[in-house]
């Protein structure tokens, strides 16, 4: 079985781009899903309360509250992501072995800062969706609570889009219409798929 790092710059269609690779059959492993499953569980809201006792609220993680916490303090999302990260390892760790033992040939983990926290190593390829910077900020600028100063922070954050591209193996294109995604994704499936076939552990 081969693993495959799926990532991308905010706004450049990631999330759609792991929904095509899921409608085509092949298991993805979504580590902001994961995130917001662990926010709902109890432990980890006891484990985030003891650090940031703020950001509960009614029982539960505020999760925009947490955020905003976060956004312009460094020293804070570091504890965040010290406090979260090992969580979500753990369930990819379990997703992998899941596909493993029911004789998957690939499966896709989709992590958002794949290069920025260095987990390239730990896969056999990796997928960079792409999109230029006019369509990427018209896309980020449409969500709920985006401001300038904000996707400031975030972009401060992530890898340029195009040293991305030149350390990928594969790089979609994310630009134009939803068909010429469609046709990409089925296209990269088949070469994963041949791939993980000639593929030797």
């Amino acid at each position: 079985m081969i693993s495959v790092g799926l990532t991308g710059s905010i706004a450049t269609g990631k999330s759609e781009v792991a929904k095509l690779f899921s409608a085509a059959d092949v298991p993805v492993f979504d580590s902001d899903a994961e995130v917001h499953g662990l926010y709902a569980e109890k432990t980890t809201r006891d484990l985030l309360g003891k650090v940031f006792p703020d950001v509960i609220v009614d029982g539960g993680i505020d999760r925009q509250r947490l955020g905003q916490r976060v956004l312009g303090s460094p020293d804070d999302l570091r504890k965040l992501e010290s406090l979260i990260h090992p969580l979500v390892r753990k369930r990819r760790e379990r997703f992998i072995a899941h596909w493993r033992k029911h004789g998957s040939p690939l499966v896709i983990l989709d992590i958002p800062l794949l290069f920025e926290t260095g987990q390239e190593k730990e896969v056999d390829y990796v997928i960079v969706v792409s999109a230029n910077e006019d369509v990427q900020r018209k896309r980020v600028m449409t969500r709920p609570g985006m401001t300038e100063q904000k996707l400031a922070s975030i972009l401060a954050r992530q890898i340029p889009d195009v040293e991305k591209r030149n350390r990928a193996d594969f790089v979609i294109e994310n630009s134009g219409s939803l068909e010429h995604l469609r046709t990409q994704v089925a296209a990269l499936s088949s070469k994963l798929a041949e791939l993980a076939r000639n593929h030797k552990p």
